[in-house]
């Protein structure tokens, strides 16, 4: 081990002891940004940044085990990339398809979809629910694979659920505009039973949530990295929960 890599274990450590046990969140989000600037900068292709983002996903998920969090989202592909030119997209699609599939076969997390499965190719909704059914019994933290996620979608996706259930029992519009509240709501979220995110991160130096966990976000601390996703180190994590540590959450007020 070179002098650098000395001084760079010791600077981990220094921080990781600066976080509370008792201040470490449950749910932390993730925007994976970064990856075809990345690659651009190496001279290389997007399919080649996306790869190598993807490489990052397990090493992520370590440190998320060694910090005690129970729920990690993961944003792989919102709905607006499903736009992208078709070539782009099938390659990046078999990209996730690989990774959730390698996600699956560490046994390690219990993989759990959110996105509009119905607007994906039909063998990658058929493979991230194969994942899912495979990992349910796994004791491990919660990895949601954010697949075809737009947060505005999954509201309508909500409400139009929520509405069907009723519909089923024969509530009127009526009777249902009387009751109807967030909770209702909140009841038909692709991350239903889940606590909402403590903890969202964003790497690439973008400051925007651009819709992820647009309704799960509202009491959310927020980290914003400079660093692209492919180059986000430990280090990079222990900063962002040592800030979160520092915050006084106040919940809106």
């Amino acid at each position: 081990m070179g002098l650098s890599d000395l001084i760079y274990r010791v600077y981990e450590r220094q921080l990781a002891s600066q976080i509370p046990p008792d201040r470490r969140p449950r749910h932390v989000g993730i925007i994976l940004d970064g990856n075809r600037r990345w690659a651009e900068a190496q001279g290389s292709t997007s399919s080649a940044g996306h790869r190598a983002g993807a490489a990052k996903i397990v090493d992520f998920l370590g440190w998320c085990d060694e910090a005690g969090v129970e729920v990690v989202t993961l944003w792989l592909l919102s709905t607006d990339n499903l736009a992208r030119p078709p070539v782009e997209l099938e390659a990046l699609v078999g990209i996730i398809e690989d990774t959730v599939s390698n996600l699956a076969e560490q046994a390690r997390w219990r993989i759990h979809p959110v996105g509009a499965l119905d607007l994906l190719p039909d063998h990658t909704a058929r493979l991230l629910k194969e994942a899912e059914a495979a990992t349910r019994n796994i004791d491990g933290a919660i990895v949601n694979v954010a697949v075809g996620y737009g947060g505005r979608r999954e509201v309508v996706d909500a409400v139009r659920s929520l509405l069907q259930e009723h519909a089923s029992q024969g509530t009127s519009l009526d009777e249902l505009a009387q009751f109807i509240d967030v909770e209702h709501i909140a009841e038909h979220l692709y991350t239903k039973g889940q606590p909402d995110p403590d903890l969202v991160i964003r790497t690439s130096g973008e400051q925007r949530l651009s819709g992820f966990l647009l309704w799960q976000s509202a009491h959310s601390e927020f980290y914003f990295c400079e660093a692209y996703w492919p180059d986000f180190r430990r280090v990079d994590f222990l900063r962002a929960m040592r800030a979160y540590a520092e915050r006084q959450r106040r919940f809106g007020s």
